[in-house]
């Protein structure tokens, strides 16, 4: 299916730079300068080609292809040439969802099962080749992808265990239970993607109280070393610029009770990392602190916190440390920056250098020499405020050239103005309060005030923004500094065609306070979107911008190729093909499921293929993301066909791309239609007085029927008598601005609802209480009223292939006298959950006319005798109103 997409945006709006010293960030950290590599040396660097042996697609993660036998010119002609359900396979199972990547290697792809299981499957016919799921112990249910070498297929499993299997018959070659050499506990090994070289398997902990990267021996899974990303006290290491530093004590003193913060949590790795056998180094990044306390409190651990937040380098054969670089300096916002490295050879200022590329969450990338760590590209010592609760660093690196917007944006409440900036916050938080005329204003009285005496503010600052690092303590600071924005964990790509680097986003502002579970709250109601975008590998400068819409910041990484192709997936099953020149989407192909994963392309049979898992995943969009269990493959001429008679398959549920409230949909009737403010239920108790949780509306969720009145009420002592609200509370409706009572205890407000939607409302006191007003329109079953010009609709394609379905459907729909069209015209389809919108409506007398796009529906009906809903919103005596009408047509393809 082909429907619009979001325009493509060729400019980003940068935050205020604010710092003005301009430097190279030091890295600090043992070793000596890395010897000369073996004439032999695998490079990290070369493009691949037949195959994509590495879940990085080389040992770089450059996910770059040098295959171009699919191009810009032919890609009308790619389709699917076959389809596996991998879970279908047996063992069978009916698991769905995984973040795999796989890989490809002589025309075999190796790849992680929906139920973290292993499955190789031949990469020309799509026939299972075999699929091993464990007898005797569990099977981990997230994985990210498998590595092979020596014969053997490497991947993880339940109760920290590695696992090698031969490449040929999917046999069980060795089980090892990954731990230190004495025992040590290196944190839990199950998820993260494992990475072969040259007799090594390297694999990585992705949780625990204290996680490490370890590499293990590919005969037999025995430890070879370990690297803690919370390190030892008095362990000083000196890296190969000559700085050194006792790592471990960098995470404040020893706590009174005997605890060291270093020991008890964080810097996990929660990605694979790149292999430069060349210079002989791995190359590893650590996660957030999460220690002592909690993630968003730092008061017990003053310091840098190394190695949180840190990309660290080693020798890949010994584990030697040999330099570091810190991305955030005593993180207390789960800035993880766990992107997989990726490397490259790229031209600086005339000069050769050996990069890496480094940085996700925090919406820039560091580009370091990564032969010693230092900065190629410039850096900036950017002044933060700070709160000295917190122990804040008072300066944090960002590079020159950003990516993403530093600060939100305080757009005004309009209906006009939906849904408006993507980094547009929510209003009421930082302070930010809508005036009379929507405009969103700081407010200095408002609850931000109390953190004001703990608060040291740079030069020409008074006040938080919502910008990168602005500090928090109890009380919640949106800003875009987000555990879920940024890249997250996607891989990005390095094209040696275009010399950019390609990096997807979400964006997912967050609210930060010490007690906030799941290290931040994502704030209710606001859009979670994202796209991809491109900058020049060797000035850092931003090259492209294209916001798809949806986040692709989990999973979502990019393929680019040698034809100047970018390909990636999205969470709503499409996977898209772009100019990788200017970012304009060129194809796209609905899968039917949720992709969380990168593409890779392989050449077998002296064909080009590029295949995707869509499994589908959770974040951020919970259970509305489609689940599903197909690897999916495309070549030029592919003429596969899905049981519809469709080579896509239906579209996916419709995706919560606002941040849902929490709780279930309650009907107006059995409360009243009255929300009651700041209370998190409707007893008298002392727990529900002056609620700040995220539930701290009742109900959360309230469903009326268009034309209801809803009464918004801050309950006092005539409500509660013995546990009444004291303080002033809020009904701020957002992002349209309806309405914005101040409702003193006892005080109430009621509001009239004459048009469908959602509309979502916080609280002035504090923000975090949302609920949200569902108000539906019930539809009027119209008999007879639609039908079609012709009771046969000839859909599918003339060339074969889904690129080659064209035209349009035709309906009709007889209206009532008194009705007039106010839009939302869409036809309900037997395979799908989403509606087709219409492509074109108009009024013919008393009837419309409402022509559908065939590409939209084609892969959205079967075929046979086929039953369309037809549905659509009118006025009628100045109330909103929904017609809908059912035909049978036989649909032929």
């Amino acid at each position: 299916m082909r429907i619009p997409l979001t325009k493509r945006q060729t400019t980003v709006v940068f935050g205020t730079v604010l710092a003005l010293s301009l430097a190279t960030y030091p890295a600090t950290g043992l070793g000596a300068p890395p010897e000369n590599a073996p004439p032999d040396a695998v490079s990290a660097v070369e493009p691949t080609t037949a195959d994509m042996p590495n879940v990085g697609g080389n040992l770089g993660n450059q996910h770059y292809s040098g295959l171009t036998q699919i191009n810009q010119q032919n890609l009308k002609k790619l389709g699917p040439a076959w389809q596996t359900h991998v879970s279908a396979v047996a063992p069978a199972s009916d698991d769905t969802g995984q973040q795999t990547t796989p890989i490809a290697i002589d025309g075999v792809i190796y790849t992680d099962t929906p139920s973290g299981g292993v499955i190789a499957v031949d990469g020309k016919t799509g026939e299972a080749e075999w699929k091993w799921e464990p007898e005797d112990f569990d099977t981990s249910g997230t994985r990210r992808g498998v590595s092979a070498g020596d014969g053997r297929v490497y991947t993880l499993a339940s109760g920290n265990r590695a696992v090698a299997l031969d490449q040929e018959t999917g046999e069980q070659a060795w089980v090892a239970q990954v731990e230190g050499p004495n025992g040590e506990n290196l944190g839990r090994v199950d998820r993260v993607a494992t990475v072969y070289h040259d007799g090594i398997v390297y694999a990585h902990a992705a949780n625990g109280d204290r996680a490490a990267v370890v590499a293990l021996d590919a005969d037999d899974g025995s430890h070879l070393w370990h690297f803690f990303g919370g390190p030892n006290r008095g362990t000083v290491f000196t890296d190969v610029n000559g700085n050194s530093v006792d790592a471990g004590a960098t995470w404040g003193p020893i706590l009174a009770d005997g605890t060291d913060c270093a020991l008890e949590g964080g810097s996990t790795p929660w990605m694979h990392g790149s292999v430069d056998p060349e210079l002989g180094m791995y190359y590893m990044t650590f996660g957030n602190a999460r220690s002592c306390t909690s993630s968003q409190d730092g008061s017990d651990r003053p310091g840098d916190n190394l190695f949180s937040t840190t990309l660290v380098a080693v020798d890949m054969t010994t584990g030697d440390y040999k330099w570091h670089y810190q991305s955030i300096r005593h993180d207390v916002w789960d800035m993880d920056n766990v992107h997989p490295p990726t490397l490259a050879d790229i031209e600086v200022d005339g000069a050769t250098r050996k990069v890496l590329f480094y940085g996700t969450k925090s919406g820039h990338q560091f580009v370091l020499d990564r032969t010693n760590g230092t900065s190629v590209l410039p850096v900036i010592e950017k002044e933060m405020i700070t709160d000295s609760r917190q122990h804040h660093s008072e300066t944090q690196p960002f590079p020159e050239e950003r990516l993403l917007p530093e600060c939100l944006v305080w757009e005004k409440l309009d209906a006009d103005n939906i849904p408006g900036d993507p980094w547009r916050a929510v209003p009421n938080y930082n302070g930010y309060q809508p005036d009379e005329d929507g405009n969103l204003v700081f407010n200095p009285d408002s609850y931000v005030k109390a953190d004001e005496p703990f608060l040291t503010y740079p030069e020409g600052q008074d006040h938080r923004q919502g910008c990168m690092y602005d500090p928090q303590w109890d009380l919640p600071i949106l800003s875009t500094t987000s555990q879920n924005g940024g890249g997250d964990w996607s891989n990005q790509s390095y094209s040696h065609s275009t010399n950019m680097v390609y990096f997807p986003y979400g964006t997912n502002p967050v609210a930060h306070w010490n007690g906030a579970s799941a290290n931040g709250q994502r704030a209710i109601g606001q859009y979670q979107t994202g796209g991809i975008l491109a900058y020049d590998a060797s000035t850092g400068e931003q090259t492209w911008t294209n916001h798809l819409g949806t986040d692709m910041s989990h999973g979502q990484g990019p393929l680019t190729t040698a034809s100047d192709l970018l390909f990636a997936g999205q969470i709503d099953g499409r996977l898209l093909a772009l100019d990788a020149t200017d970012g304009d989407v060129l194809w796209e192909f609905q899968t039917g499921s949720g992709i969380a994963s990168a593409p890779i392309t392989y050449e077998v049979g002296g064909e080009q293929y590029v295949a995707v898992m869509a499994a589908g995943a959770t974040n951020p969009y919970g259970g509305s993301v489609t689940q599903g269990d197909s690897l999916w493959a495309f070549k030029l001429g592919g003429d596969y066909t899905t049981a519809s008679g469709s080579q896509e398959g239906p579209n996916t549920a419709p995706l919560s791309i606002r941040r849902p409230v929490q709780g279930d949909a309650v009907e107006g009737s059995e409360v009243d239609n009255t929300v009651l403010l700041a209370r998190s239920d409707r007893s008298d108790s002392a727990s529900s007085q002056d609620s700040t949780s995220q539930a701290g509306m009742d109900p959360t969720h309230l469903r009326v029927e268009v034309g209801s009145t809803v009464t918004f009420l801050n309950p006092g002592a005539e409500t509660f008598p013995n546990f009444p609200n004291q303080l002033e509370h809020c009904a701020t409706q957002f992002f349209e601005g309806e309405f914005n009572p101040r409702l003193q205890p006892g005080e109430s407000y009621e509001h009239t609802f004459d048009r469908a939607g959602d509309y979502f409302f916080n609280d002035c006191t504090d923000p975090r209480p949302v609920g949200k007003i569902e108000v539906y329109l019930e539809p009027t079953d119209q008999p007879g009223a639609l039908r079609f010009p012709s009771s046969t609709l000839r859909l599918g394609s003339g060339t074969g292939q889904f690129t080659g379905v064209h035209g349009t459907v035709t309906a009709m729909f007889d209206v009532p006298a008194g009705y007039h069209y106010d839009g939302g015209a869409q036809l309900q389809t037997p395979l799908s959950e989403t509606p087709v919108e219409a492509a074109n409506v108009r009024g013919a007398g008393k009837k419309l006319v409402v022509q559908f796009d065939k590409a939209a529906l084609d892969n959205n009906v079967p075929e046979g005798d086929v039953e369309l809903t037809l549905s659509a919103n009118f006025i009628h005596d100045g109330e909103q109103k929904q017609l809908t009408s059912t035909a049978t047509v036989r649909v032929i393809k």
